[in-house]
């Protein structure tokens, strides 16, 4: 049976435009509505049982949020992770034309986002590289690397990185090379996988066998799993998906959720919820088990990685 948990990404709570495709559009994008329904997400997810909450700098005001709600109900119960690397410059503009995010993996950008994460402390458990890349040169970089290790050493970090696109395998290769008399210097790797892109399975059952932290994101994949006409190569899928839901009386979200849980079995699957209804429907993923047959078929579903993420690179943000 699947020991997988389920935490909460507040990727799309934090901002009001995001990498994902919505069927809600009429909503109140006020500051102040976003962060009264993020508290209440946070609220309610905890009533729930969740423990494990995952931000960023660069999720809008997401960092802001999770942090007035963990100084405020002073859960002691709770495990944060957040990261470092990309900075939000869409300044709240709905519709923003440019660039929402910017990448920057240097030491200087580390101390500087430091500043503010290290207020999520103590319940601050885990602290990321944001989308590493072998490009950026974060991996050789020894200021950041020493700098990581310090805090490590200092706050009882389990250090980690999250990954995107189709060096996924090779970023996490690089990084189980890098340690510190003879400690691997990462204990966590939160990753891109689900039914259609499974290319990281092998190497995070691997991670998985040597206790390292698997945490995945992007699930429900940016939200391509529900029913779309604007993906007619996955008619397949979807028509499997809906045969499936049919038989456990859940949604699609539920359905590939549960998938990741039964085939991969990682430490936690990260919720990408934005209210409390969708958590709802995606916690439903722990009340039922897939039988064989069923992953298989479902594994049966994934598509090339490349096509994969260039179909997610234009995807738009709304």
């Amino acid at each position: 049976m699947s020991t997988t948990k389920i935490g909460l990404g507040l990727a799309a709570l934090g901002r009001p435009d995001y990498i994902n495709i919505r069927t809600k559009t009429e909503i109140d994008k006020s500051v102040s509505a976003f962060k009264a329904n993020t508290i209440k997400v946070l609220d309610d997810s905890y009533q729930l049982g969740i423990r494990d909450f995952d931000v960023a700098p660069s999720y809008g005001l997401g960092e802001q949020f999770l942090l007035d709600w963990n100084i405020s109900r002073q859960h002691k119960d709770v495990n944060l992770s957040t990261k470092f690397g990309y900075t939000y410059v869409a300044n709240w503009e709905v519709g923003f034309s440019g660039k929402h995010e910017i990448k920057e993996h240097s030491i200087k950008k580390l101390n500087e986002q430091w500043d503010f994460s290290k207020a999520l402390l103590p319940n601050l458990k885990i602290y990321q590289i944001h989308s590493a890349t072998l490009e950026s040169g974060v991996l050789s970089n020894t200021a950041v690397l020493n700098r990581l290790n310090e805090l490590k050493q200092e706050h009882q970090l389990k250090i980690g990185l999250s990954s995107s696109g189709t060096e996924q395998v090779k970023i996490i290769e690089a990084a189980r090379k890098i340690n510190f008399e003879g400690l691997d210097l990462f204990d966590s790797y939160q990753v891109t996988f689900n039914i259609f892109e499974q290319s990281t399975f092998q190497i995070l059952k691997a991670l998985i066998t040597e206790g390292k932290t698997v945490i995945i994101k992007e699930g429900l994949a940016n939200g391509r799993v529900f029913q779309n006409d604007s993906f007619q190569s996955y008619s397949k899928a979807y028509n499997y998906l809906k045969t499936l839901s049919n038989t456990y009386n859940v949604g699609n979200d539920a359905i590939a959720l549960r998938f990741i849980m039964d085939y991969l079995n990682p430490n936690l699957v990260l919720s990408g919820a934005s209210d409390t209804h969708q958590l709802r429907q995606n916690l439903k993923a722990l009340n039922f088990k897939l039988t064989t047959e069923e992953v298989n078929t479902l594994k049966s579903l994934a598509v090339n990685p490349e096509d994969y993420w260039q179909e997610r690179s234009h995807l738009s943000w709304n």
